[in-house]
């Protein structure tokens, strides 16, 4: 099997344009016109771009009927990683990190990874946190857009730091389960939250 590499996802604008395609729904599988549509490209260079993707163990295809769709691998060596720089750079995640003035004084941001790649939801699970003297009405309306667009509810939590360093020092069930899953810092860093 091939070595992934870091060079394998600094490569081209094409590359670039169809990770992003890929990750922002990672469970969706896209035919060749699909990604060229999408990446306003032209057909050869993404199936250029496709046939060197495979060749690296980033992306497999599959036969449907009389097409070849493809779909990325989640046993990709850098698959967190770009999955986190995808959700930075991409509709919440951008929403929230570009209008961070707006949002108030964030401390910590972040998302659920299992939000970020599409995962089946447990009920009550929490999708957006956010720490910090937050304006709400302002994260209430960047969580509407993104729900309207994309059909979705999203679940999320706001809550100063004293709340949650009080929570989190008491082992607060809520805080524990939060904590308990995999995220995306959009702000702030892990380790400094975590150990206040």
């Amino acid at each position: 099997s091939c070595m992934a590499k870091l060079t394998d996802f600094m490569v081209s604008r094409v590359r670039a344009k169809l990770i992003k395609i890929f990750l922002k729904k990672p469970k969706e599988m896209y035919y060749v016109r699909e990604l060229t549509r999408s990446s306003k490209e032209e057909i050869n260079a993404v199936r250029r771009e496709l046939a060197h993707m495979q060749e690296k163990g980033m992306v497999k295809s599959e036969p449907r009927g009389n097409r070849l769709y493809y779909q990325f691998r989640d046993s990709y060596s850098f698959y967190p990683e770009l999955i986190a720089i995808v959700a930075k750079t991409t509709s919440l995640g951008k929403q929230i990190i570009n209008n961070r003035s707006k949002l108030g004084f964030i401390k910590f941001a972040f998302l659920s990874t299992k939000f970020v790649r599409g995962d089946k939801k447990v009920g009550g699970e929490v999708d957006l946190v956010i720490v910090g003297k937050v304006i709400m009405p302002q994260v209430a309306l960047i969580v509407k857009d993104y729900e309207t667009e994309h059909e979705i509810e999203v679940n999320y939590s706001c809550m100063t730091e004293e709340e949650f360093s009080y929570r989190l020092n008491r082992k607060d069930p809520f805080i524990i389960s939060i904590l308990s899953q995999p995220r995306i810092m959009l702000i702030g860093d892990d380790v400094a939250m975590v150990n206040p």
